[in-house]
C-alpha cells in the first residue's frame, strides 16, 4: 500500500511550509520550527542515522538555516526542492572526502533529527576555496 499523490505533498507542505493538512494535521502552534537545517554529507547519512552520520568536517563548515517557508522550499510533484542555491562556507583547510549527500533536519548542530536527505549530483570534490552550493535543481522525493 502506498500514499496517494496529494497526500505525498501535502506532507511535504507540512513538514517544510507549515502548511496544515485540512482536517487531518497542523503546524505546532505553541512553538512551531520556523526552520530546517541542511547538512552535508560525505556518504549516505541512511534511514537510522542522524545528521552527523557521515557529515563533512572541512574548515569552516556549518550547516545552513533554511525557513520553513515557501519562500525556503519549493514543494511540488511530490518533492522539494530549495526556493533558492544553498551556499556553506568556502573551504579554507581540511578539505576532506567529496560530498555526495545532503541532508535536512531539526538541529543547527550536534546529532539532530535527520528528516530526508538526498544525493549531490555531481557529487563536490572538495579542496581548498571551494564553496559547496546546494543548487535548485537538487531535490528530495516522498514516495
Amino acid at each position: 500500500m502506498s500514499k496517494s499523490n496529494a497526500l505525498e505533498n501535502d506532507i511535504l507542505d507540512l513538514l517544510f511550509n507549515a502548511t496544515a493538512i485540512a482536517d487531518l494535521a497542523e503546524n505546532d502552534t505553541s512553538s512551531p520550527a520556523t526552520s530546517l537545517y541542511v547538512s552535508l554529507h560525505t556518504a549516505d547519512p541512511g534511514e537510522a542515522g542522524d545528521q552527523t552520520t557521515n557529515e563533512t568536517a572541512y574548515t569552516p563548515y556549518a550547516r545552513i538555516s533554511v525557513a520553513r517557508t515557501s519562500g525556503g522550499w519549493v514543494v511540488t510533484g511530490n518533492s522539494i526542492s530549495p526556493f533558492a542555491n544553498i551556499d556553506f562556507a568556502e573551504c579554507t583547510a581540511s578539505p576532506g572526502a567529496a560530498i555526495t549527500h545532503f541532508g535536512v533536519g531539526t538541529g543547527a548542530s550536534g546529532a539532530g533529527y535527520l528528516m530526508y536527505s538526498g544525493t549531490v549530483t555531481p557529487n563536490i570534490t572538495m579542496a581548498v576555496g571551494v564553496i559547496p552550493r546546494l543548487k535548485t535543481t537538487s531535490t528530495i522525493t516522498e514516495d
